[in-house]
């Protein structure tokens, strides 16, 4: 599946210590040693582990843990990370290569074939954007305090597995106005007391991924700050059951008693909680705190994280297309109808496989051209390749819904609930009259036809068309850093060339000013034709 470890990484994996990684199972016994205050449904959850609404959640967490005990996908599912001479997983690892980024890219893509959403990226999105946050501002102070407390929370991290919630999204007020200027300064968190011992923060995250079911919170700022918002340039880790925190959680996917009988096939098994995190003069020990007032630097962690996280947003929603192209395929199957002779179910196949591959290359030239930060050393994904394949997953998992739709036939529009399977009045009419291919038994067809309802036209199946759309930003905010970081300039000056204007390059022309950089290799700056991946995966294609 995946191309082997070359000679030299396999030397430094075999010299370097494994940290001690839990089971699924022990990640579930984990979260008994928290008692967060949470709210589902009104009601307040007395273990998040054993509560029904929260066990989808908990089961997709538990598969990543799994995974990466797994021996056949240890390349992608593990990393060395080379500073401290251990195997992590890959999950929290801190880029050191292009080839880090393709294998989290392919982790990524096979953990939500799984599970839909694996959602523990994220911790490894805000490990590598804060590494680049805090080297930027130790550089620009010339201190090395900012480093030193990420890389000793790095190890904590890593040394005890730790399942973080990144709660970076705040509930932001009125959007016209900033931080400082809102009514009710709690719609982003801020300091609120600084003393010997640490800081106090307050304040309302709104979007915080697996929230409940999480073991610590990374607080990082949503946006970037002025000087009179400099309370509310905070970014610290505390555990989320800090006196002061209060959680107010969605349901995780789709769980109930009579979903059992088989309606909600994959949802029911996994799902993802969102939660809005409220912190209410919340502790934090200065040793958890990575920075606080330095606005001047707010913007280095919004723009890196984003990055990170949109180039993993690509991978996670290339293994739902996995899901739907699979699906498709079977159900035009189970209709009795072949894509090799039909064209009007060839056709929309291939949309479907051009849209989930066509973003996924995005991310595979994110990874191709990363960039190797200057301040921490580490890699970060292209950003222009990256805003584009979030860019297009986002505005396009409407179409890859309607496409599984058109291949699947009108059977999910009229297809009876699970209960008539159980109806003795109806059941054996309805097996007979329901299959359509011989070969492929009514049981099986239904169960196809359920998974696709699930998938794209249920409750879940929107809520992940929504979070599709705005997860890791909006597609304004994408198409803003497209414009921003592509290099239009010297597309005009290749034409103005072209045209024979003679026109040199001018600085003060706004138009000009965004230039094509250097894409010789990774970093810019070697010999063209150098390798720029280590541990390269093979497409699973």
């Amino acid at each position: 599946m995946n191309a082997p470890l070359s000679s030299a990484d396999q030397a430094a994996t075999a010299a370097a210590t494994p940290v001690a990684m839990m089971s699924g199972a022990y990640f579930r016994e984990s979260l008994r040693g928290y008692t967060p205050r949470v709210f589902v449904d009104g009601r307040e959850v007395a273990s998040v582990v054993d509560e029904p609404a929260l066990r989808p959640g908990v089961n997709a967490l538990a598969y990543t843990y799994d995974f990466a005990l797994k021996d056949d996908v240890a390349p992608l599912a593990l990393a060395t990370q080379s500073s401290r001479g251990r195997v992590v997983p890959r999950m929290l690892h801190v880029n050191e290569s292009a080839g880090d980024l393709l294998n989290k890219l392919e982790a990524v893509r096979l953990l939500c074939q799984e599970t839909g959403c694996a959602q523990r990226y994220l911790a490894h999105d805000a490990l590598n954007g804060l590494a680049q946050a805090t080297a930027c501002i130790d550089d620009a102070k010339g201190s090395i305090e900012h480093r030193a407390r990420f890389n000793a929370y790095l190890a904590h991290v890593q040394d005890h597995d730790l399942a973080l919630g990144i709660a970076m999204t705040d509930a932001k007020g009125d959007r016209s106005r900033k931080p400082h200027q809102q009514a009710n300064p709690d719609t982003y968190v801020h300091v609120v007391e600084r003393n010997a011992k640490g800081i106090v923060i307050s304040g309302t995250k709104a979007i915080v991924t697996g929230a409940p079911y999480m073991h610590e919170f990374l607080v990082m700022p949503s946006r970037n700050m002025g000087r009179e918002d400099a309370d509310f340039a905070v970014c610290c880790a505390v555990r989320v059951d800090a006196p002061g925190i209060t959680i107010v959680s969605r349901p995780a996917g789709r769980p109930g008693e009579k979903l059992e009988h088989g309606a909600a096939l994959f949802s029911q098994k996994y799902g993802q909680a969102t939660g809005v995190v409220i912190f209410d003069r919340v502790f934090v020990p200065w040793e958890r705190v990575f920075y606080e007032g330095e606005w001047e630097h707010s913007h280095v962690l919004t723009y890196s994280y984003a990055t990170h996280h949109r180039h993993s947003c690509i991978a996670a929603r290339a293994g739902f297309g996995d899901l739907l192209i699979g699906a498709g395929a079977l159900m035009c199957e189970a209709n009795g109808l072949d894509p090799n002779e039909k064209a009007n179910l060839r056709e929309p196949m291939v949309e479907l496989i051009t849209i989930v591959e066509g973003f996924y290359a995005c991310g595979v030239a994110a990874s191709v051209y990363a960039e190797r930060d200057a301040h921490s050393g580490t890699f970060m994904p292209e950003p222009v390749f990256s805003n584009i394949g979030k860019l297009m997953m986002a505005t396009k998992i409407y179409d890859m819904h309607r496409l599984a739709h058109e291949v699947s036939g009108g059977l999910v529009v009229a297809l009876p609930g699970p209960d008539e399977d159980h109806n003795p009045a109806t059941a054996a009419t309805l097996q007979e009259v329901l299959q359509a291919a011989p070969g492929v038994p009514y049981d099986k067809r239904i169960q196809t036809a359920r998974l696709i309802e699930d998938l794209t036209a249920s409750y879940q199946g929107g809520w992940y068309s929504v979070i599709s759309l705005h997860g890791g930003g909006s597609p304004a905010a994408m198409k803003q850093e497209i414009w921003r970081n592509y290099p239009v300039g010297s597309k005009v000056e290749l034409v103005e060339r072209l045209l024979e204007r003679g026109v040199a390059h001018d600085p003060a022309r706004a138009i000009t000013k965004n230039r094509q950089p250097g894409k010789c290799c990774d970093m810019g700056c070697t010999a063209p034709g150098q390798a720029v991946m280590v541990d390269m995966p093979k497409p699973r294609n």
